[in-house]
């Protein structure tokens, strides 16, 4: 083969790995898209969500240590009250001190952050938080099913982690099998900030939500429950949860991690 056919080509082979290497960006999945039915919307029509890229893994205590080193603002003992309530980061031993189980909790995900501090972290990064759906999609994945709401065993596993108390310490990221995506942890390791979590409406007070939702609120109730209520409890007690949450709101075992638009 001639020698310039043979540099044109490999230059050209080259040049592809480049735009595939910068059109995924590191450390995230790119989900196709597609449509789902979600538990709770304000429409009664699937809904259907873009290709955009998500985390593979959340957001660790090690890379959030990266972002209040970089953005002293958002040192605990600097943040401003209006962003993060006073358990922000309690579980650390200072401003930029994990403690002395440093070495053990560093790649476990960082907890006891603010929807703020966590939106702070995404654009910082060049992100943004996950939409509900776009999360509720994702998760809605087990690892052989891009949607498996209807699999009793993943939906059950699912309902026995609801029903487990936290760990002392957070096991790190990624221990688990992926789901179809190439995401892991979307459960069994810890609730997740979306972007829009204040979008969810659910009282449980108002007397057109009670015929609806009673069936949901008492967690022994769900083994009586018919298959389909199951399926249903277990998105509902996401959306109950976040429907609790305030934007200042740090929890023990509530973290996040980043979307980015597909570009």
């Amino acid at each position: 083969m001639n020698t310039w056919i043979r540099v044109i080509i490999l230059n050209l082979f080259f040049a592809g790995l480049s735009v595939a290497a910068l059109a995924q960006p590191d450390g995230m999945a790119r989900i196709e898209g597609g449509t789902f039915m979600p538990f709770y919307s304000s429409t009664e029509d699937s809904i259907t969500v873009d290709p955009f890229y998500l985390d593979k893994f959340a957001v660790t205590n090690a890379e959030f240590l990266e972002f209040v080193k970089a953005n002293p603002e958002w040192r605990r003992s600097n943040v401003k009250s209006v962003f993060a309530e006073d358990g922000y980061l309690k579980h650390w031993a200072g401003d930029l001190d994990l403690g002395s189980d440093a070495e053990k909790i560093k790649n476990s995900p960082v907890t006891n952050v603010s929807w703020f501090a966590a939106r702070a972290y995404a654009q910082w990064r060049g992100k943004r938080l996950p939409t509900l759906y776009e999360w509720e999609y994702v998760a809605s994945a087990s690892h052989d099913k891009p949607l498996a709401s209807r699999d009793k065993e993943f939906v059950q596993k699912v309902l026995d982690w609801y029903s487990r108390p936290n760990p002392e310490t957070l096991p790190r990221v990624g221990q688990g099998k992926p789901n179809v995506h190439g995401v892991y942890d979307m459960h069994g390791l810890i609730w997740e900030w979306v972007q829009d979590f204040n979008t969810v409406f659910i009282s449980g007070e108002s007397r057109g939500d009670q015929g609806e939702l009673k069936q949901f609120y008492c967690a022994a109730g769900s083994s009586a429950a018919s298959e389909t209520d199951k399926e249903n409890y277990a998105a509902f007690l996401r959306f109950a949860f976040r429907g609790s949450l305030e934007a200042d709101y740090s929890v023990g075992n509530l973290g996040f991690r980043c979307a980015k638009d597909n570009q």
